[in-house]
């Protein structure tokens, strides 16, 4: 089943101690790859809790089979409609 998040839920997940950010309207938890990533903890750290789609289109095909790892959810439609 999946889990989803509002933009503004994954805007508060930006520290060192709970990092996420979105790609592609997926949500990923890349905490645990803060000290893994090949550029540094800082280039996750800076971009936390936001969109990061245009960073993952030009990661290598390797790079995005371990995006897949750290995917928890994905970004709720937002309705459009009113009663």
């Amino acid at each position: 089943m999946t889990t989803f998040y509002t933009e503004e839920e994954v805007k508060k997940h930006n520290t060192s101690d709970n990092c996420w950010c979105i790609a592609n309207n997926n949500v990923y938890d890349v905490t645990d790859f803060l000290n893994k990533h090949p550029g540094g903890r800082f280039v996750l750290l800076s971009k936390g809790g936001q969109n990061v789609t245009t960073q993952y289109v030009w990661h290598s095909s390797h790079a995005k089979k371990i995006w897949k790892k750290y995917k928890i959810g994905e970004i709720a439609k937002q309705s459009t409609c009113c009663l």
